[in-house]
């Protein structure tokens, strides 16, 4: 499914930097077993391209979060137009906001198992979103968290109750995986 859609943008439309194929592929083998029925949120989605293999791979229920208005509403008539509405919600926030305005009784999701976030590189929004994301009432117990990163910058070890686990280097493109530190 999602390598037959995509959001048409020519190379630097917007700033985006799709997430390379060799690593959103290493990307789903990191997480294979946890997809399917889970709660996953792509924040800084972009193109959707994640959110859509998440889909595809038999999540839920997909949060694909853009700040972008034009990319969000590009988005959200490419999933109208495929009939993965049902399971897709298309929030034009930063992923700050989204964030805050996540977790039960808000309108996010009241638990997310999987949260994958490609912030634009060198731009400290890992920095500043790691911590917010263990905030009480956003992950599940189990929950994962992956964020992609330029391969000579390391994203922090600690960010709240989040803990590295292990980094995966793909040239110059990193996946460095987080889990909740076990009280």
């Amino acid at each position: 499914m999602a390598g037959k859609m995509a959001l048409k943008l020519k190379k630097g439309d917007l700033g985006t930097r799709p997430t390379l194929s060799k690593v959103r592929q290493a990307l789903f083998n990191i997480l294979a077993g946890r997809i399917a029925d889970s709660v996953f949120v792509d924040l800084y989605a972009g193109t959707g391209a994640i959110g859509m293999e998440a889909m595809s791979r038999g999540a839920k229920a997909v949060y694909f979060v853009e700040a972008d208005k034009k990319l969000a509403s590009g988005l959200r008539d490419l999933l109208e137009g495929c009939g993965c509405r049902p399971k897709a919600r298309v929030l034009a926030l930063r992923a700050e906001s989204f964030i805050r305005k996540s977790g039960p009784d808000k309108e996010g999701p009241l638990m997310a198992d999987i949260v994958f976030l490609d912030p634009p590189y060198a731009s400290g929004e890992l920095e500043k979103v790691l911590p917010l994301l263990s905030a009480r009432g956003f992950l599940s117990g189990d929950a994962v968290v992956i964020a992609e990163h330029a391969s000579r910058s390391a994203p922090p070890d600690e960010a709240g109750a989040l803990r590295k686990k292990r980094t995966y280097r793909y040239g110059d493109t990193s996946l460095t995986l987080y889990g909740r530190q076990k009280p």
